[in-house]
């Protein structure tokens, strides 16, 4: 079966969950501390997809990754700008998922007048056990540019890391 890429509902939220988890537990690749439950994930959802686009992507009906855009900034002038995220199932990374799933939400995005996307990515000069330049890498080969580099904004397993952010012009 091929891949599927769909809008997010209220019964993906366990799988969301699922795929969020490690990278909240193990990795510094998302700043937070406390892996949000399967309820959370229900009410970012609903909190998203009153303005933005929330997609899945699903293979053989499981989700292989999740990608939504939320506002940058409360202000009128910030309305033609959101920022980005972007998960995939650390099992079915390097398939593609994340290309289509960004594909599809950039598309989505234009279409509602979205002329600016940023991603904020977590960053260290050397690699390390929770965090590689993976997330850095795909969004430079997906058309990101670094604009901005912020040094020891974010610790977690009693290291600093580095936020990167990016920005790709749609519109």
């Amino acid at each position: 079966m091929a891949y599927k890429i769909r809008d997010v509902q209220p019964d993906d939220a366990d799988e969301l969950a699922r795929i969020y988890s490690p990278y909240v537990l193990n990795t510094a690749v998302s700043f937070e501390y406390e892996a949000p439950s399967a309820d959370e994930f229900k009410e970012r959802k609903a909190r998203i997809t009153e303005r933005y686009p929330f997609i899945v992507c699903e293979k053989d009906g499981i989700l292989t990754g999740y990608a939504y855009a939320h506002a940058y900034g409360p202000r009128k002038a910030f309305s033609w700008t959101v920022e980005t995220s972007i998960y995939v199932d650390r099992k079915c990374r390097r398939q593609g998922v994340g290309s289509m799933l960004y594909k599809e939400l950039e598309d989505r995005l234009r279409e509602q007048g979205i002329v600016n996307l940023l991603a904020g990515v977590a960053f260290c000069d050397a690699e390390d056990e929770y965090l590689s330049h993976d997330s850095y890498k795909f969004h430079l080969r997906e058309g990101y540019v670094k604009v901005a580099h912020m040094k020891t904004v974010g610790k977690k397993f009693d290291r600093w890391y580095d936020l990167i952010w990016l920005q790709k012009k749609i519109g």
